[in-house]
C-alpha cells in the first residue's frame, strides 16, 4: 500500500500557501481562514506551514502586504502611462485603476478594507508601507497640481491641530508630500473608495450591478472640483 507523501516538494511553498489561502477566502470567507485546511488541501504537514507563517495571523498580515502592494502597483502603472504635464488624465486613470483593481480581486479589496477578521489585529508598522504607498501615486497627482498652482481646494479645512503626527507617520512611507496635498488625498480617496466598496458589495440599486456610469460621474466631479481650468 502506497502512503501518501504528507511533505511532498512543492515548488515555492510560499507562494502555494498564499495562493490556496486566497481560494480559501473567496469559497468561503477571511473569517474562515485555517492554516491546517491549507495543509490538507497542500497535502503537506501543517509544521510545513508553519516554517513560513507560525500562526493564522502572520498569514492573513502577509496577504494584507501582498494586496496593499499590488494595490499600489497597479495605481502607480496607470499613473506612469499618462504624459507627465497631463495631470487631470493622471488623477482620471488612477481613479479608474481603483476601481479596476478591486473589480478584478474582490477578495483582496475586501481583506483590506472590508469587516475585520474576528480576533486578528493588524500590526501597524508591517502593514503601514504598502498601505501607505497604495495611495502614493494619488498623493502624488495632487502634489504635483498643488506645485502647479492647479489645485483648487482654497476653503478646505486645516488638518485639526495634534494629528500632524499622523500625516508625518504617512510621509514616511508614502513620500514627503506636502501634508495640504495629503489631507485632499484623503477626502478624493474617500470618496471614490465608497463608491467602489458599494460596487463590491452589491449595494449600488438603482444604478444596478455595473457602477461604471455612476463612477465616471463621480471622477468627473472630482476633477471639476478640485483641478483649476
Amino acid at each position: 500500500m502506497v502512503r501518501p507523501n504528507k511533505n511532498q516538494k512543492i515548488p515555492n511553498l510560499q507562494d502555494a500557501i498564499k495562493e490556496t489561502a486566497w481560494k480559501q477566502i473567496a469559497e468561503l470567507g477571511a473569517p474562515t481562514l485555517s492554516l491546517r485546511a491549507i495543509a490538507r488541501e497542500l497535502k503537506i504537514t501543517a509544521p510545513a506551514i508553519y516554517n513560513y507563517f507560525p500562526d493564522r495571523d502572520a498569514l492573513v498580515t502577509a496577504l494584507i502586504i501582498d494586496a496593499y502592494t499590488s494595490f499600489g502597483n497597479y495605481q502607480l502603472t496607470a499613473r506612469d502611462s499618462v504624459p507627465e504635464n497631463d495631470l487631470t488624465e493622471k488623477l482620471r486613470v488612477i481613479g479608474w485603476a481603483y476601481r479596476q483593481w478591486a473589480s478584478e480581486y474582490p477578495q483582496r479589496y475586501q481583506l483590506i478594507f472590508g469587516t475585520p477578521i474576528p480576533g486578528y489585529v493588524g500590526p501597524l508598522m508591517e502593514i503601514l508601507p504598502s498601505a501607505a504607498r497604495s495611495l502614493s501615486a494619488l498623493v502624488n497627482v495632487i502634489d504635483d497640481l498643488r506645485i502647479a498652482d492647479k489645485l483648487q481646494a482654497g476653503d478646505y479645512p486645516a488638518v485639526k491641530p495634534g494629528y500632524e503626527p499622523q500625516f508625518d507617520l504617512w510621509k514616511k512611507f508614502a513620500g514627503d508630500y506636502d501634508i495640504f496635498s495629503l489631507s485632499v488625498a484623503m477626502i478624493i480617496w474617500s470618496r471614490v473608495h465608497g463608491l467602489v466598496s458599494l460596487e463590491i458589495a452589491g449595494s449600488l440599486p438603482p444604478f444596478g450591478v455595473d457602477g461604471a456610469a455612476l463612477y465616471r460621474y463621480e471622477l468627473d466631479s472630482i476633477v471639476k472640483q478640485f483641478i483649476k481650468e
